[in-house]
């Protein structure tokens, strides 16, 4: 694909070529990709918008350098006090402050790691204003049997996204490199109006945004399509993943679930002291330590040990351990995963931005924000397109009927 050189009459061959079908993508799938990229700045710092709803929940050490409850015995307080809570899992954070973090089924209820005092639920405003956005984002708030459908609309919509996005990395450059011709396409022009404003805010924000917003909108197509998916497996010579594959670690911690229906007594947690210990060793730099609670003495338990932030792949790693004997029965950290299940990790939150933190966020957001704009504006100058090509349609109109009637005189 020549960007430079031959004839002009194929340069402008090809730029329409590709001019028409990146127009016509942009019509078709303008109104879905507005609304995923609405919604996807508005979901850019959900993690973190979370916590901070519940910042007022904080651990109050005793004393300087007070250790915190066992999980054993936070648990059993837990319990205690509030026989109606069921805990499911429980996480500690290692900052001296933080609050211990109880699942409880849909709950997420906070605790004082030195008390085991319950401080509250976490917000249920700001998780159903990100849930309700989630949805709009994923499926446009479908429910019941037309979701799936919904679902396709958001996952063709964002494959033509990606073709307008590489498409229009083509049509950004400039026919002729003259700094005139180059100046409207790398920078703002702070006094234009109209078809000239569109048009350089269409070009700068496609050119400064379109690397994070390929990457985004790249990773995007495993979410949306199962073929992705496994594509993502095969392109490295691996066989994709079975559905509902993580069924066998989840059915080892719950292998005895009628057992534990019809019994009165909550999950045992006895032994998890000396468990826990093992994990904080294996990982000794982490940050969050995730347990669930088995709903089987028999069962092994899992630690999910987390050194990042909490949407980053690449500091994660899964400890197994024996119950009865505590030994490791595995521990794989993510340099331990196939080059299959990394490069999945690793795309599932590059389209967040999240696999490089806060920084990678923020460029996430800020590419998606200028999605919004180059959606606005792409529409915009397709409306000017269409009312210019209807005007001279109408005037070549009158001008064959003035020369017919100056004909017939």
């Amino acid at each position: 694909m020549p960007l430079v050189g031959g004839s002009r009459a194929e340069r402008m061959t090809l730029r329409t070529l590709i001019f028409w079908p990146h127009l016509v993508a942009g019509v078709v799938a303008g109104a879905v990709i507005l609304t995923m990229s609405a919604t996807g700045v508005l979901l850019t710092y959900e993690r973190q918008l979370v916590a901070w709803s519940d910042s007022e929940f904080q651990s109050t050490p005793p004393a300087a350098g007070a250790a915190r409850l066992s999980v054993e015995d936070l648990v059993t307080t837990v319990r205690r006090d509030h026989p109606d809570v069921e805990v499911g899992a429980v996480t500690f954070n290692s900052r001296p402050d933080a609050p211990v973090s109880i699942t409880a089924g849909r709950q997420t209820i906070y605790a004082d790691a030195y008390s085991g005092r319950v401080l509250g639920e976490g917000n249920q405003g700001m998780r159903a204003f990100m849930s309700d956005v989630r949805a709009w984002h994923r499926w446009l708030s479908v429910e019941g049997e037309g979701r799936p459908f919904a679902r396709a609309i958001t996952g063709w919509s964002n494959a033509l996204f990606l073709f307008i996005v590489c498409s229009g990395f083509y049509l950004w450059f400039p026919r002729r490199w003259t700094w005139q011709r180059v100046r409207p396409v790398v920078l703002f022009g702070g006094s234009l109006r109209g078809k000239a404003r569109d048009f350089n805010w269409h070009n700068v924000i496609g050119l400064w945004s379109c690397v994070p917003l390929f990457i985004v909108v790249l990773t995007a197509m495993p979410i949306s399509f199962p073929w992705a998916n496994a594509l993502v497996y095969r392109a490295v010579g691996e066989a994709p993943p079975q559905q509902g594959g993580r069924g066998g670690r989840e059915g080892g911690s719950g292998g005895d679930r009628g057992e534990s229906r019809t019994s009165q007594e909550p999950p045992s947690v006895a032994g998890l002291n000396a468990l826990w210990t093992v994990a904080e060793k294996q990982v000794s730099d982490w940050r969050t330590i995730n347990v669930r609670i088995p709903a089987s003495e028999r069962a092994p338990v899992v630690f999910a040990i987390d050194k990042g932030d909490g949407g980053q792949p690449q500091h994660r790693s899964t400890l197994t351990l024996s119950r009865a004997t505590g030994e490791v029965v595995s521990f794989e950290a993510f340099a331990d995963q196939s080059l299959g299940r990394r490069l999945r990790s690793i795309s599932r939150f590059a389209h967040t931005g999240e696999v490089l933190g806060l920084p990678g966020q923020t460029i996430a957001g800020l590419a998606t924000a200028g999605s919004v704009v180059l959606v606005w504006t792409g529409i915009a100058l397709s409306l000017r397109r269409l009312r210019a090509w209807v005007a001279r349609r109408g005037k070549r109109q009158t001008e064959v009927v003035e020369a017919r009637d100056a004909s017939a005189a």
